[in-house]
């Protein structure tokens, strides 16, 4: 199989580049970005044999559709997420199909039906969360005969010895996406009411809850992250579901102090006055911040994943829970976000090329990825999951 990889030399691009390589089934990758001989700092983990290097202004759209039409069998794309439409355009016109971390919301309006007329998949919600998480979700409840409960938790963190700042945090990931995040409202159901929490009371003390981790040292908090209600929908349980959250974890302290910085506005999109330029409290927190929050060379990063499945199965009350803990491999230097997100991408777009997912049009994560095949196949990666059944009273 051919596979083309857009952002290929950024932190996910690598490690998705890194996974491809060790499959025998992929013959060649085509690494495609800005600066795309960027990629070579990691060539002592690659298999360069199978390996083309393209540099590509992502912004033209004919240069990304002609590079999609070279017998390509999938498109994995891991651009800044400003450039969801137009790569998933110029995959409907090139007519293959294409793979991304994003959350399907983020895509074009009217591309599910552009990509069933082309019998292409898109597949979004490729990564960690949403990724991972949710083709666990997915599983547990395919394991039940009804669902009450729904809950979702994940989070990539430094690990203790390499916290430095007071956000006890550092990055893994595009820093202007994070803020992107703290700005996306959130929707949970509490007792079978649906509950809207808007972005800026995210961080509030009163939606903030604790967590206790297997295995993890120091205070954990978890704080509301995007829709959880449509998930319900996806999976088909909206009519038995009454409680349901999606939340990312983080060390204790953290919410707190970003509710003070969004009290104080600093992620506001309004120019400031009295600055010489139009300059925004969020553009001055993204490029003030970022120099700031790297990790060292020798530091390393968790990602953490809870997922909670409440329900009845054969007349019994049960609650399915499944855990996820990863670290980042200091041999390749890879993070675990990059090996937990990256393999994700990787394992999904093989499976496409395989023929291993079938279908055409918007799929998504949560029900057409084969759950035990890609189970299994994280864990031949060293992502284990552990799951744990036990018997449970529900309200």
């Amino acid at each position: 199989m051919k596979l083309l990889v857009l952002g290929a030399a950024g932190m996910q691009g690598r490690a998705v580049i890194f996974d491809l390589c060790r499959s025998p089934e992929v013959r060649e990758i085509v690494c495609a970005d800005v600066q795309a001989d960027q990629l070579l700092q990691f060539a002592a983990f690659l298999d360069m044999g199978k390996i083309r290097l393209k540099n590509l202004d992502a912004r033209n759209k004919a240069d990304l559709v002609e590079l999609m039409r070279d017998q390509v069998d999938v498109v994995i794309d891991l651009l800044p997420i400003s450039f969801i439409g137009i790569v998933s355009e110029a995959a409907v016109e090139a007519g293959v199909s294409l793979v991304n971390t994003f959350y399907a919301s983020a895509l074009p309006e009217g591309i599910h039906e552009k990509a069933a007329a082309k019998n292409i998949i898109i597949m979004p919600e490729a990564g960690l969360d949403p990724g991972i998480d949710l083709v666990l979700c997915g599983y547990g409840v395919s394991q039940l005969d009804k669902v009450y409960e729904l809950h979702s938790y994940c989070g990539g963190m430094p690990e203790p010895s390499a916290i430095d700042n007071p956000l006890k945090y550092k990055l893994t990931w595009i820093w202007d996406g994070v803020l992107l995040s703290h700005k996306r409202p959130g929707k949970i159901m509490k007792d079978g009411v649906v509950i809207d929490i808007p972005a800026e009371e995210q961080h509030a003390p009163q939606w903030v809850e604790t967590l206790a981790f297997p295995g993890i040292e120091g205070e954990l908090e978890m704080i509301v992250n995007g829709d959880a209600i449509v998930f319900a929908d996806i999976l088909g349980i909206s009519a038995t579901l009454r409680n349901s959250s999606r939340r990312y974890i983080r060390w204790s302290g953290h919410a707190q102090l970003w509710h003070a910085l969004k009290q104080l506005k600093f992620l506001s999109d309004e120019p400031v006055p009295g600055l010489p330029s139009s300059i925004t409290p969020h553009m001055f927190m993204r490029a003030h911040l970022e120099p700031q929050l790297h990790y060292k060379r020798d530091e390393k990063d968790i990602v953490l994943m809870r997922n909670t499945i409440t329900g009845v199965k054969d007349n019994e009350d049960i609650r399915i829970t499944y855990d996820l803990i990863d670290y980042r491999d200091t041999k390749t230097g890879l993070f675990a976000m990059n090996r937990t997100v990256g393999f994700t991408a990787s394992i999904v777009a093989q499976m496409i090329a395989r023929g291993d997912i079938r279908g055409s049009g918007l799929l998504r994560t949560a029900k057409d990825v084969p759950y035990l095949s890609f189970i299994d196949e994280l864990q031949k990666r060293g992502i284990v999951i552990q799951e744990h059944i036990q018997p449970t009273v529900t309200a």
